[in-house]
């Protein structure tokens, strides 16, 4: 199974580094190599005799919302049919791989694995947005330009959804160092790679993206809050990464990211016009309120209910929830709520249950994460960008996955013993 673990991680940063996966050819690419992970684990699962499928019931809310496309499709209900057939397929592989994840991600080596990958994902990617963001303002990997305008940071072209990014990704490293999830020795590294995507999250300037990671500090801290008494979380090291962002912000250059928060760049969306959008959406919910307009077909709905016309196609309304609404309707919100209903209360069972410091962190760090994205989304669209949606499902297993026990001192040394001898070799 290392070729699909490693297969779902290349896809993950494949989608982050070519622009969010927003274009053609990078869904194209998550698309076909979903469909490849399956069938390769379908051949080596049924070559197993004692293999096992693990099913997540956060797959039924997922597979309905694809059906719901299915029969606007089937009863002509959608607006756009191709526009319906493509969300269509992107909705499977999404489904395809948070399949696949809960397979291949379940003992604690391939989820140690896991994590330290996303931690070192976040941490690449922001070190890369500040040297751009200090280098060049109008090109993505200094050669891409923008000729749609946009307001870039790092590989997206909206610094709102490298916001989502860093959401997704830091509450990880935070969460391993209040809940002692990580060993002594590897304290510092990962401090450090923890700091700069929340220093780049500063840097970038997305108020709502600083708004939900203030709020996902809030949530960590009741997390914290409710297993301190039993197990001694440190809250305070959290309190140092975010010192220590904001310190490395006022050294490389407060000015700038002052500048970028208090200012609206002209790419970017004022919460008035976002008014607009969401109202024209109700609109839409009115007139298609049982299955809605059709999956996907949000840009070619939306100019007839427009009320504020400023020259700019309206691909997405900026809220994921009317969004949804107005394309899958009261049907599709249902899903919606079904699945964060299971989510909640999954995710709720699992992080109170006994296991070790480090099950307690993964799953801490998951209910943070996809709670700050869950906020940010009533005034963005994180949820349609590729690289997000895929990074919230993968967050959405580590919330759910089940619970592992503390490791005994002779396991601790015996892997303790084996990392020191790949070390040597």
């Amino acid at each position: 199974m290392n070729f699909v673990r490693g297969g779902i991680c290349f896809l993950l940063a494949f989608s982050v580094l070519a622009f969010g996966g927003v274009e053609v050819w990078s869904g194209a690419v998550v698309e076909i190599g979903a469909a490849v992970l399956l069938v390769t684990w379908a051949i080596v699962t049924w070559s197993e005799a004692d293999a096992k499928i693990q099913w997540n019931p956060l797959n039924w809310p997922i597979l309905a919302l694809v059906g719901i496309g299915l029969l606007q499709l089937v009863f002509h209900r959608t607006a756009y049919a191709y526009l319906t057939r493509t969300e269509i397929v992107k909705f499977s592989a999404y489904a395809v791989l948070f399949f696949l994840t809960a397979q291949v991600f379940r003992q604690r080596p391939d989820l140690t694995k896991l994590v330290w990958f996303l931690i070192l994902l976040g941490f690449g990617v922001s070190l890369f947005g500040i040297v751009q963001h200090f280098t060049t303002t109008s090109k993505i990997y200094w050669y891409r330009e923008l000729p749609l305008g946009g307001d870039l940071f790092g590989p997206y072209v909206n610094r709102n959804h490298f916001a989502g990014f860093v959401e997704l990704v830091a509450p990880v490293g935070l969460s391993l160092m209040a809940f002692r999830g990580v060993r002594r020795d590897l304290f510092p590294l990962a401090t450090l790679l923890t700091i700069i995507p929340v220093s780049a999250l500063i840097l970038s300037g997305s108020r709502g993206g600083i708004v939900s990671f203030a709020f996902e500090l809030g949530v960590l801290a009741l997390l914290v809050r409710s297993r301190k008494s039993r197990e001694g979380p440190r809250m305070a090291a959290v309190g140092i990464v975010a010192l220590a962002a904001v310190a490395l912000i006022l050294w490389i250059g407060a000015g700038k990211a002052i500048e970028r928060f208090s200012t609206l760049p002209s790419g970017d969306t004022s919460l008035a016009r976002r008014g607009t959008m969401v109202r024209a959406s109700a609109e839409i919910v009115r007139d298609h309120p049982i299955f809605g307009a059709g999956l996907g077909t949000i840009v070619a709905v939306y100019p007839r209910y427009e009320t504020y016309y400023d020259g700019r196609v309206v691909e997405h309304v900026h809220n994921d929830y009317m969004e949804g609404l107005a394309e899958t309707g009261i049907v599709g919100g249902l899903c919606g709520l079904a699945f964060l209903t299971l989510l909640y209360m999954q995710a709720r069972g699992d992080f109170e249950a006994e296991q070790g410091h480090f099950s307690r962190a993964i799953h801490a760090g998951a209910i943070v994460a996809v709670s700050g994205l869950l906020l940010h989304s009533f005034v963005d669209f994180n949820l349609h960008i590729p690289s997000n949606a895929l990074l919230f499902l993968v967050q959405c297993h580590l919330a759910t996955c089940t619970p592992l026990p503390s490791e005994s001192p002779r396991q601790r040394t015996r892997r303790r013993s084996h990392d020191d001898a790949e070390v040597a070799v």
